[in-house]
């Protein structure tokens, strides 16, 4: 019951949820000279910074791939979870001026900063594979199963995004605390360096954040050509179905009580 109200209210609230995309982006772009040229450029000068510091300074190196491309393939996958999320987590906060005038699904806010930086991470796998090109990691037909390891991510980051949206109406100081969360996230995440670099003690634990599964996900495939294993894909979906629901829970049993937080 609860998903076919979802499904009415999307195709109901559909050019509202244009319209919120629409209004982030104008938001982002104001005023800016290169508008939306800095989607391809942000993530290939931050590839850049982060491949001297760790390539020349901490000497971290990928064997038999490409360190640029490694890097990039994992900084782009992580760079959206990160942006999605703490827009997500404001955005109902944002919004109680309109929520208090007329009737809207408050999911419509996360769900909306999940789907306007998705746009932008479509436009930064524009700079991701001139990279995989320039370095001569190529590209090949397995790339046709990525979209899988990128609609999980989607999922996990929009459960999430429900999550912290939830939690921050209650908790302001949420916004604060995220931000030391996702700076030991990107640590805990194998994105500057390769994860065997990790004593094997430490592997599986690191191995329990989600994220490293999309990310390694992408990278059996632009990187080493080849399709993921079965547990692979399963603990793509499952995590990532896991959260969303959880989410979706979350939200719904505090949606209720937001008005009483203004």
């Amino acid at each position: 019951m609860f998903i076919k109200n979802v499904m009415i209210n999307l195709k109901k609230y559909s050019f509202l949820l244009q319209q919120l995309v629409s209004r982030d982006f104008k938001v982002k772009y104001k005023r800016s000279v290169l508008g939306i040229v800095w989607s391809l450029l942000y993530p290939i000068l931050t590839m850049i910074v982060m491949a001297i510091v760790f390539s020349n300074v901490f000497k971290f190196s990928t064997p038999d791939v490409n360190y640029l491309a490694y890097l990039l393939s994992g900084l782009v996958m992580f760079n959206y979870f990160s942006e999605a999320s703490n827009l997500s987590m404001s955005s109902v906060v944002a919004n109680f001026g309109l929520l208090n005038k007329i009737y809207i699904p408050k999911y419509i806010f996360p769900l909306s900063k999940c789907l306007f930086v998705g746009i932008n991470f479509l436009l930064t796998l524009i700079p991701l594979y001139i990279v995989l090109l320039a370095t001569g990691t190529g590209v090949n037909w397995y790339h046709i199963f990525l979209p899988y390891a990128y609609l999980c991510l989607f999922m996990f980051t929009l459960g999430m995004g429900f999550i912290l949206s939830a939690v921050s109406v209650f908790l302001r100081d949420m916004f604060y605390i995220y931000g030391i969360i996702v700076m030991m996230w990107t640590y805990l995440t194998p994105i500057m360096y390769d994860i065997k670099m990790i004593s094997e003690e430490l592997q599986p634990w690191l191995k329990l954040n989600p994220l490293y599964h999309y990310i390694n996900f992408a990278r059996e495939i632009i990187l080493y050509g080849r399709i993921p294993q079965p547990f692979t894909w399963t603990i793509c979906l499952l995590s990532s179905v896991a959260v969303l629901l959880i989410g979706v829970i979350v939200f719904k049993k505090t949606q209720d009580k937001f008005i009483y937080y203004v």
